[in-house]
């Protein structure tokens, strides 16, 4: 039965063009590469990142799987997904300037659930435990909702995070996502059922 409504984002927006690598305030968001495998188990060794994100990362070989996932998913149009990095003789602080040169994991930051339709996605990111306290959360977030909005042409994105976790929470606040309410017991995290803060941020917010 044909909709009646008129597609935010045509499809194949995503499929038909290559991911871009961008820029925010000292840090590169660049898709995901295999040699990313082990920063990515290193990232998964910490207690916050996988008790927050309800997963483990069990060796190299996993790693590369969930990378070429990554890949994948932006070919299928349901999710974009950045690894957050640093190049030799930066700092992830605000300000640091770009080099050449191999770089650094600092955190992943992604669009997640995407419907182009509806020109909906849900924003997610994590942070190495060594370069939390820098804002590497918020830089990169505020990149990729610039990217969603004004590139992309989403209406509206989401983050959600635990009632527990207030750290992401801060971010969602500083990122200009507003609260809109507590789902209930609406994640399952490896202590049972959270509640889930919601929060999100439509193209046309201040």
């Amino acid at each position: 039965m044909p909709l009646t409504s008129v597609p935010v984002v045509p499809a194949g927006w995503f499929r038909d063009r290559t991911q871009p690598t961008l820029a925010a305030d000292g840090l590169v968001l660049r898709p995901w590469r295999a040699h990313d495998a082990a920063a990515v188990c290193a990232a998964y060794d910490d207690s916050a990142i996988r008790r927050w994100h309800a997963r483990t990362m069990a060796d190299h070989d996993e790693a590369r799987a969930w990378i070429a996932g990554k890949r994948a998913a932006w070919q299928e149009e349901r999710a974009a997904e950045w690894a957050v990095v640093v190049t030799p003789g930066d700092t992830d602080g605000p300000g640091a300037a770009t080099t050449l040169g191999p770089d650094r994991l600092v955190g992943r930051v992604a669009l997640t659930h995407l419907d182009l339709h509806e020109g909906y996605g849900a924003l997610a990111y994590w942070v190495v435990p060594e370069s939390r306290g820098r804002r590497v959360a918020v830089r990169a977030g505020t990149e990729v909702l610039r990217w969603a909005f004004e590139d992309v042409g989403l209406h509206r994105v989401e983050v959600e995070h635990s009632t527990a976790n207030p750290a992401s929470c801060r971010v969602a606040h500083l990122l200009g996502c507003r609260p809109e309410g507590v789902r209930r017991a609406h994640a399952l995290h490896a202590d049972g059922h959270h509640d889930m803060h919601l929060h999100a941020r439509l193209r046309t917010d201040d």
